[in-house]
């Protein structure tokens, strides 16, 4: 039988080292190109959509001796809490892992945060190994170490940087998604050639046909590509000390849209795609972009299916409120990723007054 090939590795550089990015297709199956990488007590966590495709192939991928436990949380943004969190910590108690364990995060961007944030916390640091099965968590999530939970008030306010040991990102995952969760990935593709990489927008605008179909040779390169462009940033800046910050465009509008719809109403994607178009409006309206820019970062977006506009009765105030909570603000100062050009950002502090104009006229 023919092994599944690895077409890209991708190594990330951070304070304790190096791990590996495996991209390719099959590689769930392929258990001889990861498998000596687990350790220890092995724990699986996944939600119950997911496990219901990939997990038997996982376990069929581990030789004998490599037995795991696993634990099955319910799957959606709304169930990244303390509570779900605090599931994983006893699952590893009764497991009895010790420092040797590994985790394994079998899942989108929601089972990659809540695992690597219980790795982070467990015995002060045990393993994870993230296995993304999302468009969203292979680009963006599962690399790059941020580890956390959402807020009631705020999304992800509660986590810890922990590195993963390896992400594995195997792109025959990416056909079970459905269009909404598939499309909503495609947002942080996106956001990669809007903060640092104009040749990949270009690249991208010429690609719709083929990302819309998700043609797997266009779909390795995407990923690979968005890999690279976060792994360069994770490496010049892994605590999001400054240059880091520009990896979250269009997440400040998006968090708090997010968090408005209890987690629910958007996927984070969505939010993030109506996010980057309010910040490249606002990024006009303060003179930094010409009048335009926004218009050919809506249609990209737009044409990939995502929203572009914030849900119908969006209270603006009620958005700013949220805002004043977001990780890059310093000193009650309200800091966003703006844009100096497509292709180039900046994290800037921006005045209240300024922010809400903009959420008004996009809430008309």
């Amino acid at each position: 039988m023919t092994l599944p090939k690895i077409d890209h590795r991708i190594d990330v550089t951070h304070a304790g080292g190096q791990y590996p990015v495996l991209v390719g297709h099959g590689l769930l199956k392929a258990g001889s190109h990861w498998e000596g990488l687990l350790s220890g007590h092995i724990l699986v966590v996944s939600n119950d959509r997911v496990s219901a495709l990939y997990l038997d192939t996982l376990k069929a991928s581990l030789t004998s001796s490599a037995a795991c436990d696993v634990l099955i949380v319910p799957d959606g943004e709304q169930h990244k809490h303390l509570g779900t969190w605090q599931q994983v910590l006893d699952a590893l108690v009764t497991l009895g892992a010790q420092r040797d364990a590994t985790v394994v995060a079998l899942g989108g961007g929601v089972i990659g945060d809540l695992a690597g944030f219980a790795a982070a916390s467990y015995m002060r640091g045990i393993a994870v190994i993230q296995m993304p099965t999302t468009l969203l968590a292979q680009v963006d999530a599962a690399i790059g170490g941020k580890t956390g939970v959402n807020h009631p008030r705020g999304k992800n306010l509660i986590g810890a940087f922990h590195a993963p040991r390896a992400v594995l990102a195997d792109l025959d995952t990416l056909q079970s998604l459905d269009q909404r969760d598939y499309q909503a990935g495609l947002a942080e593709v996106v956001k990669y050639g809007a903060i640092r990489d104009l040749e990949f927008l270009v690249w991208l605008e010429g690609q719709l046909e083929a990302l819309s179909q998700r043609d797997p040779h266009t779909l390795t390169e995407a990923v690979a590509r968005s890999v690279r462009n976060k792994a360069e940033v994770v490496a010049a800046d892994e605590r999001e000390g400054g240059l880091r910050a520009i990896l979250n465009f269009g997440h400040s509008f998006g968090h708090a849209l997010e968090t408005a719809g209890a987690y629910t109403q958007l996927r984070h994607g969505e939010a993030v795609a109506i996010g980057m178009v309010l910040a490249s409006q606002l990024s006009e309206a303060l003179g930094r972009v010409p009048v335009g820019t926004h218009t050919r970062l809506s249609e990209l977006l737009s044409a990939l299916g995502l929203p572009i506009e914030p849900p119908q009765g969006s209270d603006p105030a009620a958005l700013l409120e949220l805002m004043r909570l977001d990780k890059k603000n310093h000193s009650g100062a309200l800091r966003l990723v703006l844009l100096d050009a497509l292709g180039q950002a900046t994290v800037d502090t921006v005045a209240e007054g300024d922010i809400l104009e903009c959420l008004q006229r996009a809430c008309q």
